[in-house]
């Protein structure tokens, strides 16, 4: 199809704009798609106000968003399982399918991957966007566009259960009551996990938390979050624990709060790259550490337990902000981070 769509761009540390680029014509793999809603992701939110995360640099212009739901409006002359009209969740990264990892089904470790809003990669808060079809997931007519750009962190939640072996009959712990420990909390229980609980110390979270079926929450502010742990195990310790704050005092208490043999999955990035553990107590735990990129292989387990009813994914999505105003759904999101457990962008009108 044929031309031009709105583009919001970021032109600069704490600046949003827009501009206008040609409609992508879809490759012969590829589907154009009309997108409608985009997360912001936690990336996001940090390229907005530092300019980099590690060595990704952004140089403006720059596109951000990689959380996206829209519809199917083109195909290529190859794609064979998708046709216009069918709605769809984009994963959004791109692999070279010929490295070791790739063949060894770690796909999401490539280190050729091309993945949306990764400078100097451009993300796709924009109008439309061209995407290999086997990278576009249909969406079951009770799954929403909204749900389907919430697949992206709901299946970061769902690698980290796996990585953490989680099954029925555990009780586990979720550091963190941001997006990604709530998804990772609903993930746990769509995996069967008996009893999961969740650990914060900001109350509106915990709040969401409870909200959205955890069995119960720790707030480190106003509790000690190991005595809790006894208590809630018999002193025994959780069997498994997942770390989404990326803190130094949580993935601490993490190491503390599990029983002996069990895992821990750290999916949660510090400010800093560096912390000090307490790695004898985990030697003398024998505690498995597990970490976690992104994910691989998730996505139609992930959009499966959304239409079966066992995540409430629009429970997740606290604030809907219009594409037209930008600039303040990236200001509050970064500013008001005990409000807003996760902003969606809605592109289309």
């Amino acid at each position: 199809m044929d031309g031009m769509m709105k583009v919001a761009v970021m032109n600069g540390i704490g600046e949003m704009g827009y501009t206008e680029r040609p409609i992508p014509q879809a490759k012969d793999d590829e589907v154009v798609v009309k997108l409608e809603y985009v997360g912001i992701c936690g990336s996001d939110m940090h390229y907005y106000e530092m300019g980099r995360i590690g060595d990704y640099i952004v140089e403006p212009p720059f596109v951000l968003g990689h959380e996206p739901g829209g519809t199917v409006v083109e195909t290529g002359k190859n794609v064979k399982h998708l046709k216009p009209g069918d709605r769809v969740a984009l994963e959004p990264g791109k692999t070279c399918g010929k490295c070791r990892f790739c063949k060894e089904g770690k796909y999401n470790l490539c280190p050729d991957v091309v993945f949306f809003a990764t400078p100097p990669v451009d993300g796709v808060f924009q109008e439309y966007v061209a995407h290999p079809e086997d990278l576009c997931f249909k969406l079951p007519d009770n799954v929403s566009t909204l749900e389907g750009a919430l697949i992206e962190p709901l299946a970061v939640g769902f690698h980290a259960a796996k990585q953490g072996e989680a099954h029925a009959g555990q009780t586990a712990v979720v550091f963190g009551a941001g997006c990604i420990g709530l998804v990772s909390m609903m993930a746990l229980k769509a995996c069967g996990v008996s009893r999961v609980y969740v650990v914060d110390v900001m109350e509106k979270r915990l709040e969401k938390a409870m909200e959205l079926g955890a069995d119960g929450v720790i707030n480190g502010r106003e509790e000690d979050v190991l005595e809790k742990a006894k208590e809630l195990t018999g002193g025994e310790g959780f069997d498994l624990a997942i770390e989404t704050a990326g803190t130094e005092i949580t993935t601490n208490q993490a190491v503390q709060a599990v029983r002996k043999g069990s895992n821990i999955v750290l999916v949660g990035y510090g400010k800093t790259g560096m912390m000090n553990v307490m790695m004898s107590l985990a030697l003398d735990k024998e505690v498995t550490f597990k970490t976690v990129f992104r994910y691989r292989h998730i996505y139609p387990m992930a959009i499966d337990a959304v239409a079966q009813g066992k995540v409430n994914l629009k429970g997740i999505a606290t604030h809907i902000f219009d594409f037209d105003d930008i600039q303040t759904a990236m200001d509050r999101s970064v500013n008001e981070k005990s409000e807003i457990v996760k902003a969606v962008v809605k592109i289309a009108k």
